[in-house]
């Protein structure tokens, strides 16, 4: 008789754990409190568009292609992806804007303009942050660490200073570009990773290796074709999901998990793998006995931003863009201090402007625009009404003198998105869209457990755990704890 084990929560976390655990010989149940799977990558459909609401980057294809071939098929068989060109276009102002394209000469003339011998300097960059990626992914992002010991291995400590593990990001790029505007297409990424150049360590340079080397996709239909493809295998390998079933409790006996309560039933089984919150659900489903983090604990991790988001639809197309935009203020350093260093609404701002309607025709109705707006805000703010409102305007006014045209009297669908949406929705501690920052005290053996110190047969997978934020990295935490669960009990 098949083991039973119940996975709380439908993100890309829990998915791609409960199809893990299932093809090595698991009884799955996947219980989500919301009424479609996904997470954060749920979708909004409403008169003709579809939204996504949370990522919208595919960064890292050969995670995603690796996952589908460990259960003896092709990802193409559930999803069709495509390569962005250009991969990104950057606006510094009114009058500057720079494309970053899927051709790497393009790039290098771009950066030549941006600096003085920029394309060398860019090959010596990317040539650094593709060996550091190597290494990283065969040696530590696929493993569990368990304790101080297993993370400063003798690999750690002869490899640490060329993976720049123990400096920061920003003062690495420093070495190789002093042109501001350089450095902040290097650095970007570190808000999608929920941190800070100055905070980050510049082992997560290989960002750069992962956009500009292997490549910007995006799936056919948006991110909800990949949430599409992991519910079609998780039906193929026989997982139970069930919708609007949110788990209140934990069940411990004798020290052990045994099963969860939800929706005023007791559901046995022999382990439970959380992907909710996990903040939440160490505060929230289980008694204070069973907690390995307190209260304090949680209060005291540097959080990753939280995101203002506006959703627009228009009834026009704007030429202006490309699939995904990025605008960077000047200096961008008081953006990120108004997230980490003294948390408020920021007075000036950085921002994203995903148009996939760009080049993909079944996110909007013909010759509409599907737009969405990200802003990155710290978490734990007051989230009104009256600050929405604020908010909404400053960022349409300056989308507006971005583009030098009029965008609101074209808007058919609008929505805002925040904090006490994201608390909503996904249980979010303190409101946080992407959990704990990437900073060295939070890397690897730094990060909380993939399983629980106080309750045995208990595990967590998803952004909180190692490796950490974003898509592919929840998609290796799961594979690193449903191997580690199957070894274990089995």
């Amino acid at each position: 008789m098949k083991k039973r084990i119940i996975v709380v929560g439908g993100g890309f976390g829990g998915l791609s754990a409960a199809a893990h655990l299932a093809h090595q010989g698991w009884d799955v149940t996947l219980l989500e409190k919301n009424d479609q799977v996904g997470g954060r990558a749920r979708v909004w459909k409403t008169d003709g568009f579809t939204f996504d609401m949370g990522p919208s980057w595919y960064l890292m294809p050969e995670v995603f292609e690796e996952f589908f071939r460990t259960f003896g098929v092709e990802r193409s068989s559930y999803y069709d992806i495509y390569r962005l060109d250009p991969y990104y276009r950057v606006f510094f102002s009114p009058e500057e804007k720079v494309d970053i394209s899927a051709d790497r000469a393009a790039v290098e003339r771009v950066f030549d303009q941006l600096e003085p011998g920029g394309a060398e300097k860019l090959r010596r960059y990317l040539a650094q942050a593709e060996y550091k990626y190597n290494v990283a992914m065969g040696e530590f992002l696929y493993k569990e660490y368990r304790n101080i010991f297993q993370f400063l291995n003798r690999r750690l400590m002869t490899e640490g200073l060329k993976l720049n593990v123990f400096s920061k990001l920003d003062n690495f790029v420093e070495r190789y570009f002093k042109d501001r505007r350089a450095k902040q297409i290097l650095e970007y990424a570190m808000v999608f990773l929920g941190s800070s150049p100055k905070n980050a360590p510049a082992l997560y340079s290989i960002m750069s290796h992962v956009d500009l080397n292997l490549g910007v996709y995006f799936p056919h239909g948006g991110m909800t074709s990949l949430v599409g493809g992991l519910s079609k295998l998780l039906t193929e390998l026989g997982v139970t999901v069930e919708l609007n079933a949110p788990v209140d409790q934990i069940l411990v006996e004798d020290g052990k998990a045994v099963g969860v309560r939800s929706r005023g039933d007791s559901v046995r089984s022999d382990a439970v793998l959380v992907n909710a919150d996990y903040p939440w659900a160490e505060m929230n489903l289980l008694q204070p006995e069973h907690r390995t983090y307190s209260a304090k604990y949680w209060n005291g991790r540097v959080l990753a931003p939280t995101m203002f988001i506006v959703y627009l639809g228009l009834n026009r197309k704007l030429p202006q863009l490309v699939h995904h935009n990025l605008y960077f203020t000047d200096p961008w350093d008081d953006h990120f201090a108004d997230i980490f260093d003294r948390p408020r609404w920021p007075e000036t701002f950085s921002y994203y402007i995903s148009c996939a309607s760009f080049d993909d025709p079944t996110v909007a109705p013909a010759d509409h625009e599907n737009l969405f707006f990200l802003v990155p805000v710290a978490a734990g703010l007051d989230d009104t009404d009256e600050i929405r409102a604020e908010y909404y305007e400053r960022v349409l006014s300056h989308f507006e003198q971005l583009i030098g045209e009029r965008v609101r009297d074209s808007i058919v669908v609008s929505r805002i998105y925040s904090h006490r949406d994201f608390s909503a929705d996904y249980n979010a501690f303190a409101g946080s869209a992407l959990g704990l920052s990437h900073t060295l005290g939070q890397t690897a053996v730094f990060r909380p457990s993939h399983r629980s110190k106080k309750v045995d047969r208990l595990f967590y997978s998803g952004q909180y755990t190692h490796p950490g934020v974003g898509v592919p990295m929840t998609f290796i935490s799961s594979k690193i704890i449903s191997e580690a669960v199957t070894r274990e009990l089995a």
